[in-house]
């Protein structure tokens, strides 16, 4: 079996532990799995295509709103902008939730 010396002890460890045994120094991370790459990820374009979608609706709604010419338009571009703002919002926050957890639970080990 191969050892290398432990950088705070000086004494020999296994290549293979994560952590020295005598004095608890880490000698490597633990890296993340396959599956758990993939959903950490899938976290990362998950949060970059909601906030794409969220940018896209506001400026769809200045479009919108500039073509608008009486008070109830208005009102109701503004309620249904908040609306929609909110829906947008929701479906970012749990899609965080759901895919955080799965990140957290797929996070390596020692």
């Amino acid at each position: 079996m191969p050892t290398v010396a432990c950088p705070s002890c000086q004494k020999d460890v296994s290549d293979k532990a994560f952590d020295c045994p005598h004095c608890g120094h880490p000698i490597r991370k633990p890296k993340r799995g396959f599956f758990g790459k993939i959903i950490k990820w899938l976290f990362i374009l998950f949060n970059l295509l909601m906030l794409f979608w969220l940018i896209s609706y506001f400026v769809q709604l200045g479009e919108l709103s500039s073509g608008l010419t009486s008070d109830a338009e208005r009102a109701g571009a503004a309620i249904g902008g908040t609306m929609g703002t909110s829906v947008i919002l929701m479906i970012w926050a749990i899609g965080d939730i759901i895919l955080g957890l799965l990140v957290l639970f797929t996070r390596p080990r020692k």
